[in-house]
């Protein structure tokens, strides 16, 4: 084996050990996955730079098992909550590959075009949402546009959406503190936007619920 992929292939090794020992609780194994992923990128930007792999996969650890994102049984009981809320409403209910739930509401659910008002039917799945959140648990609301219009309208318009879905989500007892919003505007289309069904599909807020591995 090639000297430089020693130190890599050993610590997604001992990672892979880690997260599987039955004795270990949701919040560690999240943790080690986040340091054994944060050790393999320490590893590859040491030897890369000429640097020792050793050293570089240790640092790499570290920031990897602060950054990583938890999936507690708390994250699980909210996506079987959230799929059951939206099951036959067109609503995607996902994990992330990086331990975040992700509800992508298109917009028979969402907005008209050129709206930021959010519709009576998004309510009760936003109801759902923010039911029984642990503070500890961070949102982020992005919007999106279809490509009818401009930039200079879509761009505002995508951030007024998310900040319509944080507003109401505030008055269901979600800390606007703990909400980040972000406007894409028609850059990121998950359809083709030449007809009317795929600009529908582009016209949608997508929210990101993450649990934070703990620090220490």
């Amino acid at each position: 084996m090639h000297e430089r992929l020693r130190p890599i292939t050993s610590v997604a090794l001992a990672a892979a050990l880690l997260t599987g020992c039955a004795n270990m609780s949701e919040r560690q194994k999240g943790t080690a996955i986040g340091a054994g992923v944060g050790a393999g990128v320490g590893a590859v930007l040491s030897s890369a730079t000429g640097g020792k792999a050793g050293t570089g996969a240790v640092v790499g650890g570290a920031i990897g098992a602060v950054a990583g994102n938890l999936w507690s049984k708390r994250m699980e009981e909210k996506r079987a909550a959230m799929q059951q809320a939206t099951q036959g409403t067109g609503i995607d209910v996902s994990r992330t590959a990086d331990n975040q739930l992700k509800v992508n509401v298109p917009s028979d659910f969402s907005f008209d075009v050129g709206r930021a008002a959010i519709k009576p039917a998004m309510r009760p799945v936003l109801d759902q949402f923010a039911a029984g959140l642990d503070p500890a648990m961070r949102v982020r609301i992005v919007g999106h546009t279809d490509s009818t219009g401009s930039d200079a309208i879509n761009n505002p318009l995508s951030i007024e959406r998310a900040q319509s879905v944080r507003d109401y989500l505030a008055t269901r007892g979600v800390v606007p503190a703990r909400v980040e919003t972000e406007g894409r505007g028609s850059h990121e289309p998950v359809a083709d936007n030449a007809s009317e069904a795929g600009r529908a599909q582009n016209r949608r807020v997508e929210i990101f619920l993450r649990e934070p591995a703990p620090q220490g």
